[in-house]
């Protein structure tokens, strides 16, 4: 079975590649207009997340890993923080920040889970 960090990695390569074809995948949850200026800004975190989704996917075990999936945590925890502050009063609120602080938690325990496992195999 492949490590739980590659798993969470390939849907997140595969979500965010899929956001720069159709940005309105996250526009339209967030409840986001969709405008020539707010689906380039979309496809900008495509490409930031499929880049990190990769990285987890491609990365050794131990500090790249560890490195990479680091990266997917700041990245949703912040996309949390600030879509939380740009959606406030917005019904779309609560959903949006949820899933992606919770996006970060899961990959973030499945690294913690693939480097426990390890140390018990060892």
């Amino acid at each position: 079975m492949p490590a739980l960090t590659t798993l969470t990695g390939a849907a997140t390569a595969a979500y965010s590649a899929a956001l720069l074809v159709s940005p309105d995948l996250l526009l339209k949850p967030c409840g986001l207009a969709s405008t020539h200026d707010s689906r380039a800004l979309t496809r900008l975190v495509g490409a930031r997340d499929t880049a990190i989704g990769l990285a987890m996917v491609l990365a050794p075990a131990g500090a790249a890993r560890r490195a990479a999936v680091g990266a997917r945590v700041a990245s949703d925890w912040g996309d949390a923080a600030v879509l939380g502050a740009a959606l406030k009063g917005r019904p779309t609120q609560a959903k949006v920040l949820g899933f992606a602080a919770a996006w970060g938690a899961l990959c973030l325990a499945a690294l913690r889970y693939d480097e426990r496992s390890a140390a018990t195999r060892r």
